[in-house]
C-alpha cells in the first residue's frame, strides 16, 4: 500500500508571471510512488492556485518574509498543529533563506524539507555569479552589483550596451543606453531592494535546465528545453524538451563540484559558436516543471521521497520533443470563499 504525505506547498501564484506550485501540485498529484493531501501556502488572497479545482485541499494564508522569519515560522508551526504536515515545498527565491535558517526547527516539528545549504545559496547569487564561475570552472557573462545611482556612472565605461538589469531575486529588463538603467535600477530596487546586478549581454539561444541534486554530488534528474515563446516579462509561455550533452555535462558537472541538495534551474544563453554561459542559477523547482514530468522525470516526486529518507535511483533518460503551452482560464468562483480565505486565513476545498 502506497504511504500518503500531507504536502505543504507555496507559489500558487498562476499569473504571467507565474509561481511554481500549481505545476508542482500537479507533478505531486502525478506521483506513483505515495498519494498526497496538498495544503497550498499563499501569500496573497487572489492567488490563481487557491481557486482552481484539484490543486490545493486547503489553503492558509502565510505571512510574507518581509514580516520576519519568526512571523512565518510561528504560522508554519499553527498550520502544522493541524494538518500534521509531512513534507514542505518552498518555491519562492525570497522566502527561501527563512525555511533553510529554520530547517533544523521544522524537523523536529516533523516537518521535512530538501533544500540547498545557506552557503549554497549565497553563493549563486546574481551578484556572486562571476566568483561562482571562476572557482568551479564555468562561462559567466561579466556582471557588477549596484548599490546606488553613482555606482552607475562609474561603471558603465566597462559595458558595452545593451545590458540586462537585474533584481537580486526576480526581474531582467534590457537596457540600450544609461537613461534606461538608471529607469530599471529605481523600479528594480524599490521592489526587491539592492544590488541591482548590471550584466553583459550575451547574444544567442536561452536554453534551461530543470535539475536535482541529491546533496552528495548526484544528479538525480535532468530536462533541458528550449523556449518557444516568451512573454514581455521574459518568461517561457511555451517550451520545448531538448537533447544536448553539452548541457546535461553542464548541469552534472554544476551538482558534482557544488554537491548541490535539492531542485535548481540552470538559465543558460548558448551562443552561435555553441559556447555555453550561465546566465542565472535559480535554486528551486521552476514554473516549468510540469514539461519535466510530461518527458518522464517526476522532479517533485523524487524530491518528496529525498526528504522522507528514501533512496532515489538517478532518471536515466526523459523523452525530447515534448512542448508544453500555457494558456489564460477564466475559474468562477464564490465571493464567500474570498471572503472566508480573507477574514480567517483558511480555506477549506
Amino acid at each position: 500500500m502506497k504511504p500518503k504525505y500531507t504536502i505543504a506547498v507555496t507559489g500558487l501564484n498562476n499569473t504571467d508571471n507565474p509561481g511554481p506550485g500549481v505545476p508542482v501540485i500537479r507533478s505531486l498529484r502525478e506521483a506513483k510512488s505515495f498519494d498526497v493531501r496538498i495544503i497550498g501556502l499563499v501569500y496573497e488572497n487572489l492567488e490563481p492556485g487557491i481557486y482552481m479545482k484539484n490543486v490545493a485541499d486547503k489553503v492558509y494564508q502565510i505571512p510574507y518574509p518581509s514580516s520576519g522569519s519568526d512571523e512565518l515560522m510561528q504560522r508554519i508551526a499553527y498550520i502544522n498543529d493541524k494538518e500534521n504536515l509531512d513534507v514542505l515545498i518552498p518555491n519562492f527565491d525570497a522566502e527561501l533563506f527563512t525555511f533553510m535558517k529554520g530547517e533544523k526547527q521544522l524537523k523536529a516539528s516533523g516537518i521535512n524539507t530538501f533544500l540547498p545549504t545557506i552557503e549554497q545559496f549565497e553563493e549563486r547569487h546574481k551578484s556572486e555569479l562571476p566568483k561562482f564561475g571562476k572557482k568551479y570552472g564555468f562561462d559567466i557573462p561579466f556582471s557588477k552589483p549596484v548599490a546606488n545611482l553613482s555606482d552607475i556612472n562609474s561603471i558603465r565605461n566597462e559595458f558595452d550596451f545593451p545590458v540586462l538589469v537585474k533584481g537580486k531575486f526576480y526581474d531582467a529588463y534590457l537596457a540600450y543606453n544609461t537613461s534606461q538603467i538608471i529607469e530599471y535600477f529605481n523600479k528594480i530596487s524599490a521592489k526587491w531592494g539592492v544590488p541591482v546586478i548590471i550584466q553583459e549581454f550575451i547574444k544567442g539561444t536561452e536554453v534551461n535546465v530543470s535539475a536535482l541534486g541529491d546533496g552528495k554530488g548526484n544528479t538525480i534528474g535532468a530536462v533541458p528545453m528550449r523556449k518557444q515563446y516568451i512573454t514581455d516579462k521574459g518568461k517561457a509561455w511555451g517550451g520545448i524538451t531538448i537533447g544536448d550533452k553539452n548541457l546535461q555535462d553542464i548541469t552534472q558537472k554544476l551538482i558534482s563540484k557544488t554537491k548541490w541538495r535539492g531542485g535548481m534551474e540552470l538559465e543558460i544563453i548558448k551562443t552561435h559558436e555553441n559556447k555555453y554561459y550561465i546566465i542565472e542559477i535559480n535554486p528551486r523547482i521552476p514554473a516549468w516543471i510540469y514539461l519535466a514530468t510530461g518527458a518522464g522525470q517526476n522532479i517533485p516526486e523524487a524530491l518528496v521521497n529525498m526528504a522522507v529518507g528514501k533512496h532515489v535511483e538517478p532518471f536515466k533518460n526523459y523523452d525530447t520533443g515534448k512542448m508544453f503551452i500555457r494558456y489564460s482560464y477564466d475559474i468562477i468562483g464564490d465571493i464567500s470563499q474570498f471572503e472566508k480565505l480573507s477574514v480567517t486565513g483558511e480555506l477549506e476545498l
